[in-house]
């Protein structure tokens, strides 16, 4: 790789960019450093090694690194393909959507056609329409969908052949020698993106993330902390601010074409994935939430029609979405020392901090319910007089 001496990579060809996970995984890490060794051995690709996209803070070095790349971009993270380019858009690195093989089969929906019409009728609203992306690709592929460096090499040469920088038959046989190497020293990969080891059984050690070909990947060498704030899509997004109105942390904001954004995010409350619940079109996404429907998976999936108490990680009760919403608001507004609100009334607090009543209420049905844990806690902290 050819790199400026200002360290900065020329904006031609194809970049492909690979978000490490969050974990130090031995076999992550071999998996990571494999794929970019490879995406750099193709032509018209340069390769970029980065921290965990969604730690990223938007004045990073790595952010401004993929700034400077104005054409198409792979990126390749431990995240729902969704959330991914998303995050990528949050820190104003936009583009239309590219279209990715590498897919989870599991998420797959069988009613694809039928949920594409479903979407049309809605199409209007969505912020997209609005605001339009610039009109280079983003190929957002999660690095759980393949299983092995060869694999992610044939989608490389798919997608540099629908951007038009098809690959030379010397690349491709060069390519190939990287792939299936016959000197004993080379680093070779299994189904999981484990180091084998060489021909004499010994294990190998990543030598210097050079790859046989002898070019490197440009890594960025930073150590953001782990972080926790919603990712908005806006090819769902219709900007009714409910997010903004039930939030009383001040994650929310808008901009000057009042539209919403996450203006504060690390005002969010680690753990709380709560305004994803309310938002009415699952717009809003927490890209390490341990539920698949609010990390990112794809939201009309067959697979995901289910409860909707147990699709949105509530399942230890038998309790509404908007409930669950409300009473997470609740659990993180004591922690922080605050009054909670009441969930079927107005809150002087909501207004005082200029946000609006829940607006899940008149989705609620009123009902008599048994006192909870947050209940006798509550019950607790008033009679502390506080």
């Amino acid at each position: 790789m050819v790199i400026a001496s200002n360290g900065s990579i020329a904006p031609s060809g194809l970049l492909v960019v690979v978000s490490q996970g969050q974990s130090r995984s031995p076999e992550k890490r071999s998996l990571e450093d494999a794929i970019a060794t490879i995406a750099a051995s193709l032509p018209n690709t340069k390769s970029l090694i980065v921290p965990h996209l969604y730690d990223l803070a938007s004045d990073s070095q790595s952010v401004k690194k993929m700034r400077e790349w104005t054409g198409p971009i792979v990126i390749l993270s431990w995240l729902f393909d969704r959330a991914g380019f998303w995050v990528l858009d949050r820190h104003e690195i936009r583009g239309q959507h590219g279209e990715v093989l590498l897919l989870n089969l599991d998420l797959v929906s069988d009613d694809e056609d039928e949920e594409e019409d479903k979407e049309d009728e809605k199409a209007a609203d969505r912020v997209t329409n609005i605001a339009v992306r610039p009109s280079r690709k983003i190929y957002s592929i999660d690095m759980r969908s393949g299983g092995s460096g060869e694999v992610f090499a044939a989608e490389f040469r798919r997608i540099l052949s629908v951007e038009q920088l098809d690959l030379p038959q010397k690349d491709l046989l060069s390519l190939a020698r990287f792939l299936n190497p016959t000197n004993s020293t080379a680093l070779s990969i299994d189904g999981s993106g484990r180091l084998d080891g060489n021909a004499n059984g010994d294990a190998i050690a990543p030598v210097s993330h050079e790859s046989p070909l002898g070019i490197v990947p440009l890594r960025m060498d930073e150590h953001p902390q782990r972080r926790w704030y919603p990712v908005i899509d806006y090819s769902r997004c219709t900007n009714c601010m409910e997010c903004i109105d039930f939030c009383l942390f001040g994650v929310y904001g808008v901009d000057r074409g009042e539209t919403i954004l996450v203006e504060q995010p690390d005002n969010c409350r680690k753990g709380c994935p709560a305004c994803s619940r309310v938002c009415p079109e699952n717009a809003i996404m927490f890209p390490q939430h341990k539920t698949p429907a609010i990390a990112g998976a794809p939201v009309d999936a067959g697979g995901f029609k289910i409860d909707l108490s147990k699709l949105f990680g509530a399942p230890e009760r038998d309790e509404d979405p908007a409930e669950a919403a409300a009473r997470e608001r609740n659990e993180q507004l004591i922690l922080a020392g605050r009054a909670a609100v009441d969930f079927n009334s107005s809150s002087t607090e909501s207004a005082a901090n200029g946000s609006a009543t829940a607006t899940i209420e008149a989705r609620v049905p009123k009902q008599e319910r048994k006192p909870d844990e947050l209940d006798s806690l509550l019950d607790q902290l008033d009679a502390l007089n506080l």
